[in-house]
């Protein structure tokens, strides 16, 4: 491991990143600037909410454009919903495990759509096929680790797990919204998802 220099004043330097550490660093920290700014977002700005100069993003991002398409890559990336699928304790019950995973993909889903939403038809030269490739992506794996969830409830599914996990995921991505009632809380989708619209006491 290389030790930190020491510059002409005499203050230790720590060791620079690598380019690949330098491009996680600038789109973690364009992000949430481009949900509050959108497109508008000026490279001047993100550069100082990153502590670097202007000059440090073009040294790993051709211009703006390509930058923006490396925040929406990183929106549509499934790697952190996919973390949390995994972790989830598939020794609980059922009900439990799909109401964490709501929660997850919810939250996964929001931060998705906030990014997309800001860039408009600013995302790049070409957004449409990003977000296309990316989104058919995101959902396979997604379906995926949903569908390790539902395995060990496999006996008791009328359908297999796959299809199971896709229809519970197409639930969470079209709820529709209703003025007059509030939406449902994770735990309420699970329910009715598991248990159809009938209360209890229906006949």
């Amino acid at each position: 491991m290389t030790a930190p220099k020491e510059n002409q004043t005499g203050r230790r330097r720590a060791p620079g990143m690598s380019p690949q550490e330098r491009r996680a660093m600038i789109i973690q920290t364009a992000i949430p600037l481009i949900a509050e700014f959108g497109a508008a977002v000026t490279t001047a700005k993100i550069a100082r909410a990153a502590g670097i100069g202007e000059g440090t993003i073009f040294r790993v991002f051709a211009d703006k454009d390509e930058l923006l398409q490396a925040c929406i890559a990183e929106a549509l990336s499934p790697e952190h919903a996919v973390r949390e699928l995994d972790a989830i304790d598939v020794s609980q019950p059922l009900p439990d495990r799909l109401a964490e995973a709501a929660e997850a993909l919810q939250a996964h889903m929001a931060r998705m759509g906030t990014i997309i939403g800001s860039l408009g038809h600013h995302g790049g030269k070409h957004p449409g096929t990003v977000r296309g490739a990316g989104r058919d992506e995101s959902t396979t794996r997604i379906r995926a680790a949903l569908a390790e969830l539902l395995e060990p409830d496999k006996a008791h599914l009328r359908r297999p797990p796959e299809q199971i996990a896709a229809l519970f995921f197409g639930l969470l991505f079209t709820q529709p919204r209703t003025e007059d009632e509030p939406d449902l809380t994770p735990r309420e989708l699970v329910e009715v998802f598991l248990h159809g619209a009938l209360s209890g006491d229906a006949k």
